[in-house]
């Protein structure tokens, strides 16, 4: 195992620190090295590593979500309005549906699979856009009309949107009943996850000013208290329905709201972390992907992601309708919200794991997803901001 988990990291950092000289997301490098090292082609990855890596991801996924909250300002998100409130599920919404009309004639799958699929691509990538954002509202571009903050906030919440309906999806073509009680469960676990969230957090807050510690010792209680929301919402799926990724993200804001400057010191601990949990996370994904099946679907699958990806603009154009945007700041937000990587890693293997037919087709699309959508988001937000947006002054 320790080999394995030596040539991952070494091997994914070098192919990623490639590719960011070539102005391109280290990501890509690194669900490369997936490949080469996973069980389609070279095979030196230990079958113990490949047997936890669901649970990896979904650590990963935890440091994401936290990373968010810690940086999601709810006055900023209020100050934004309607359009913030649009943004974290019209965009979403719209690229689902794409997927649902485009999947069944160019895949030859049912609409549920449709939707699961649509699910999984249709997340935008924090690990992408949540560091260009904070860059650009550092640069003071589009910060007058809270162009960054909209996306920031959007972009959080964006992915507990998906996620909470990929579960929902995943579960109905698992065979499992759906009737209305399953549906008014999806409100209940969202508004459960933020009650526990916020109240883990007003509490953390408390004990955080009363008692002096490292804060890399609040780091890990954080961290342990957010597998415990995971674990709760398993322990707990036959009675309550609750988001335990909903309650990491309430967590997390309300640590910022509550306490800002530990927020600032919290969030730059969880950046640190997330340099390995990245680099496991891709990797692992890059892992799962069998290239010669992948090549099956080829083109009909490229199609499906960039038909899809256009919806998903005219749902980001929709959300803006009715602002004091111009049109060159509505094309920035279009291309801005369209980089896929973070979310369609931790859970684009799911359906694999679960035994669905689906899984391996679900997995190549969030992998194909993720090496069209993360450099073309990544180049386009980089190249453009600085000629579509104003510079505050």
């Amino acid at each position: 195992m320790l080999m394995s988990i030596a040539l991952m990291f070494l091997t994914g950092m070098a192919l990623g620190g490639i590719f960011k000289k070539l102005r391109l997301p280290p990501l890509i490098g690194m669900i490369i090295t997936g490949i080469l090292l996973g069980p389609s082609v070279l095979d030196l990855i230990d079958g113990s590593v490949l047997g936890i890596s669901a649970d990896l991801r979904k650590i990963a996924l935890i440091i994401i979500l936290m990373r968010a909250g810690l940086s999601l300002d709810i006055d900023d998100l209020k100050k934004a309005g309607r359009p913030a409130l649009l943004m974290c599920f019209v965009p979403a919404s719209f690229e689902i549906l794409g997927a649902v009309i485009l999947a069944p004639p160019l895949l030859g799958v049912t609409r549920l699979d449709a939707a699961v699929i649509g699910a999984v691509i249709g997340a935008v990538s924090p690990a992408v856009v949540v560091p260009r954002m904070i860059r650009i509202m550092n640069e003071g571009y589009g910060t007058a009309k809270r162009i960054p903050q909209l996306i920031l906030a959007g972009a959080s919440a964006d992915d507990v949107y998906v996620i909470v309906l990929f579960t929902s999806f995943t579960a109905l073509l698992a065979g499992n009943s759906a009737g209305i009680l399953d549906y008014v469960q999806i409100p209940t676990s969202v508004i459960l996850g933020i009650i526990m969230g916020a109240a883990s957090g007003f509490l953390l807050n408390i004990l955080f000013r009363r008692i002096h510690m490292r804060d890399s010792a609040k780091a890990i209680i954080i961290l342990s208290i957010c597998f415990l929301f995971t674990a709760a919402e398993t322990a707990l799926e036959n009675s309550v329905h609750v988001s335990g990724l909903i309650a990491v993200m309430a967590l997390g804001m309300t640590i910022y709201k509550l306490y800002p400057v530990l927020a600032l010191r919290l969030s730059s601990k969880y950046n640190k972390l997330w340099v390995g949990a990245e680099l496991m996370l891709f990797v692992l994904v890059g892992a799962a992907v069998e290239p010669a099946r992948a090549a099956d679907y080829g083109i009909s699958a490229v199609l499906l992601i960039l038909g899809a990806l256009i919806f998903r603009m005219a749902g980001v154009f929709t959300a803006l309708i009715g602002t004091d945007l111009t049109m060159r700041e509505r094309l920035f937000c279009m291309a801005a919200y369209s980089p896929k990587a973070t979310v369609q890693a931790a859970i684009g293997a799911i359906p694999l794991s679960m035994g669905l037919p689906c899984g391996e087709l679900v997995l190549t699309v969030s992998v194909l997803a993720i090496l069209i959508t993360a450099p073309l988001g990544a180049a386009l937000t980089d190249n453009l901001y600085k000629r579509l947006l104003e510079k505050d002054k």
